[in-house]
C-alpha cells in the first residue's frame, strides 16, 4: 500500500487538513491519537516509507519474500508434475489443463474482493485469508482425490494466491526504491518457481513418489506462511487501514468500481493479465514441450524448467537496480523486443543445449516486466487508486496463469504441444503493443511527466503515427 496507507505507515498522515485523528495501536498505544501536521503533497518522495524504517516493516517485506517464494513453488510446480497428473489419471491435455483453468476463478474473486478486504480487516486480513486458502486447497490435494475435485480446490489456492498478490504489489509497490524492492519481491517468486519443479520432478523421477506427495511440503510451507502473515500484520486491522486511507483522501472511500472507470487500470491489467499468460506458459509447458518435441530424458526436461525460473528470478533483481535509472517505459520495451527475438530462436532452433540457453535467457528478461508494471501504475494513477487498482490489475493479470496455459492444452490436444511457441510469441507482441499505449515518452521521467500533462492512453502512439504519416506525405 501507499506510506500512508497499511499498518507499516510510521508518520503523520498529510491531507487538506491541520488536524486529523488517526487510529494507529502500534504507533501509540492507544485506540486514537491526534496528528498535527501541515498540509503536504500526498504523491511527494518523502512519504514513501522505506521497508527497513522499523522493526516491524522488516519483519512484514520479509514476510511478503517468504509468501512468494511459496507462491511461485506452488504456480510453477504444476507444470512440472503435469505429464504424471496426466498419467495417474488417465486423461487428456485439455482435461488435465483444467487444473490452470480453474484458479482463474479464484484470481477474478481476489481482484473484485481485495479493496473490500482491505477495508474491513486491513492488511491481517490478507495475512490471515490467504494461507488458510492455501492449506483448504493442498490438504485435499495430497489425499490423491478423483481428477474432477481437483479444479475445484485449486480455485481456492488461486483465491489465496490473487488476494496475496495484489496486497503485496500494491504495499510494495507505493515504497521507496519500488524498482528495487519489487525486483526482489518477484525475484523470490521466481527462487520459489526454481525450487518447486526442482523438488517435484526429484522426488518424481529420483525418490520414485508419486506425484501428490510433494504437495505434503507445500501444506508444511503454507503451515509455516500462516504462522508468519498473522504475526507480522497483527496490527494492521481495517480500522487502521480505514482510519489512514480515507484521511488521506478527504474521508472518502475510494471503490473499486470508481478505479475501474480508469482507462489505465485496464491498460495495466490486461498487459499483466498477457505476461502472467505467457511467463506461466512456458514454464507450466516446457517439460511436456522437452519431453514430446526436444526429446529430452524426463529429469533433464525438469532441469531445462528450472533454468527459465531461475533466469527469471536473476532477470528480477538484476534488472530491477537497471529499469528505473533507464526509465520504466524504455527500458521494458527493450526487455520485450529481446524477449520476442528469444522466444523466436527457442522455437525454431531444434537443439536441446540450445532450448536450454535461449529459454533461461527468455526468463532473464521476462523477470522485470511485472515489477515495471506495477510502478508504473503507481506513477501514472492518484495515490487513492493504487491500492484498488494495483490490487485489480495484480490479481486479474494473474488470471492469465490460468488461461493461457488452459489454452495452449486444449489446443495442444488437438495439434500438437508445439503449439506453445506461436502462442507465447503472440501473447508477447501483444503486450508490447500495450506497453507502447501508456502514457509517457521513453525518456526517464515521462510517466511522471504525462500525469503532470494529464495524457490520455495512447497519446504517444497517435503521435507516432502522426509523425510517420506526416514523412511519407512529404516523400511523396
Amino acid at each position: 500500500m501507499m506510506s500512508r496507507l497499511g499498518g507499516g505507515w510510521h508518520g503523520p498522515v498529510a491531507f487538506n487538513a491541520t488536524t486529523a485523528t488517526i487510529a494507529d495501536p502500534e504507533k501509540t498505544g492507544s485506540e486514537e491519537a491526534t496528528v498535527l501536521s501541515p498540509p503536504v503533497n500526498a504523491s511527494s518522495p518523502e512519504l514513501h516509507q522505506k521497508w527497513n524504517e522499523s522493526g516491524t516493516s522488516m519483519y512484514r517485506f520479509l514476510t511478503t519474500i517468504y509468501s512468494f517464494i511459496l507462491m511461485g513453488m506452488s504456480d510453477a510446480a504444476i507444470g512440472a508434475l503435469i505429464p504424471y497428473i496426466e498419467t495417474y489419471y488417465n486423461i487428456s491435455y485439455t482435461v488435465v489443463s483444467l487444473v490452470f483453468l480453474s484458479p482463474f476463478v479464484g484470481y477474478l474473486l481476489a481482484a473484485l474482493t481485495n479493496n473490500l478486504v482491505h477495508y474491513h480487516f486491513g492488511q491481517v486480513g490478507v495475512a490471515v485469508i490467504s494461507p488458510l486458502c492455501r492449506l483448504a486447497g493442498y490438504i485435499p490435494i495430497a489425499l490423491h482425490p478423483p481428477y474432477a475435485a481437483l479444479p475445484v480446490v485449486m480455485l481456492l489456492v488461486g483465491f489465496g494466491n490473487g488476494l496475496e498478490d495484489s496486497a503485496w504489489n500494491a504495499w510494495i509497490g507505493n515504497m521507496h526504491q519500488a524498482n528495487e524492492l519489487l525486483g526482489l519481491l518477484h525475484g523470490a517468486y521466481g527462487l520459489g518457481a526454481t525450487i518447486g519443479p526442482l523438488i517435484a520432478t526429484a522426488m518424481v523421477t529420483k525418490a520414485g513418489l508419486p506425484w501428490y506427495t510433494f504437495y505434503y511440503v507445500m501444506i508444511g510451507v503454507a503451515a509455516g506462511e500462516f504462522l508468519l502473515t498473522t504475526t507480522a500484520f497483527w496490527g494492521a486491522t481495517g480500522a487502521v487501514y480505514r482510519a489512514k486511507h480515507m484521511a488521506a483522501n478527504g474521508g472518502k472511500r475510494t471503490t473499486t468500481r470508481h478505479v475501474l472507470r480508469e482507462p489505465i487500470t485496464w491498460l495495466m491489467a490486461l498487459f499483466l493479465l498477457g505476461y502472467v499468460g505467457a511467463e506461466v506458459s512456458l514454464g507450466g509447458w516446457i517439460v511436456t514441450f522437452m519431453l514430446r518435441v526436444r526429446n529430452a530424458e524426463p529429469f533433464m526436461a525438469g532441469l531445462i524448467v528450472t533454468f527459465f525460473w531461475l533466469g527469471l528470478t536473476v532477470g528480477r533483481v538484476v534488472l530491477g537496480f537497471v529499469t528505473g535509472r533507464i526509465g520504466e517505459k524504455l527500458a521494458i520495451t527493450v526487455y520485450l523486443l529481446l524477449s520476442v527475438a528469444l522466444e523466436l530462436l527457442y522455437w525454431l532452433v531444434p537443439s536441446f543445449v540450445a532450448s536450454a540457453i535461449f529459454v533461461s535467457f527468455l526468463g532473464f528478461f521476462l523477470g522485470p516486466l511485472f515489477p515495471a508494471a506495477i510502478v508504473a501504475a503507481t506513477k501514472l494513477l492518484p495515490g487513492d487508486y493504487h491500492v484498488s487498482a494495483i490490487g485489480f490489475a495484480a490479481a486479474f493479470g494473474g488470471g492469465g496463469a490460468a488461461i493461457f496455459p488452459f489454452a495452449v492444452g486444449a489446443i495442444a490436444q488437438s495439434k500438437g504441444v508445439m503449439v506453445l511457441q506461436p502462442i507465447v510469441l503472440a501473447i508477447l507482441v501483444f503486450i508490447l503493443l500495450m506497453w507502447w499505449c501508456l502514457p509517457g515518452g521513453m525518456r526517464r521521467g515521462g510517466l511522471e511527466r504525462a500525469r503532470e500533462n494529464n495524457e490520455e492512453v495512447g497519446y504517444r502512439v497517435k503521435q507516432g503515427f502522426r509523425w510517420v504519416k506526416e514523412k511519407v506525405g512529404k516523400s511523396d
